[in-house]
């Protein structure tokens, strides 16, 4: 009796675990550290958009990196002065390093002036990174 109990603490633990996790991945928070930062060409190894850029960090074998490319592409594409740059993680560590990139795919929303706005940890939907650059631009 005493293993089903466990069993169905542990099951509810990891329920309740993985809600939240989904309930978080790809929204687009702002953090604390990332206002103070800015990123410019030499960083990203392109240069930014006139109002904004879209940068995303991702890897080889990452699944959700290619929607999320072309949500980004998408987006950029409706929304002038818009260029979306896409960052290999594995290449780029020290950056990574740096922005604290945990996962892949990691959004970050930079204004003009390459000030991170807004950061997403996983996939984020098409309307989210449409809002975020109403907050950039």
């Amino acid at each position: 009796m005493t293993g089903l109990v466990v069993c169905a603490v542990v099951l509810a633990v990891a329920g309740a675990f993985g809600l939240l996790h989904r309930r978080n991945s790809g929204r687009l928070k702002v953090r604390g550290r990332d206002e103070e930062r800015r990123l410019g060409a030499a960083d990203l190894g392109a240069e930014l958009g006139e109002r904004a850029t879209l940068v995303q960090f991702s890897s080889a074998f990452c699944q959700p990196c290619r929607a999320t490319r072309r949500t980004l592409a998408e987006v950029a594409g409706m929304v002038g002065g818009v260029a979306h740059v896409e960052i290999d993680a594995e290449e780029r560590l020290t950056l990574v390093r740096e922005l604290e990139i945990l996962r892949t795919p990691t959004v970050l929303v930079l204004d003009a002036g390459g000030r991170i706005v807004r950061r997403a940890s996983g996939q984020p939907r098409k309307a989210d990174v449409i809002a975020a650059l109403g907050e950039a631009v």
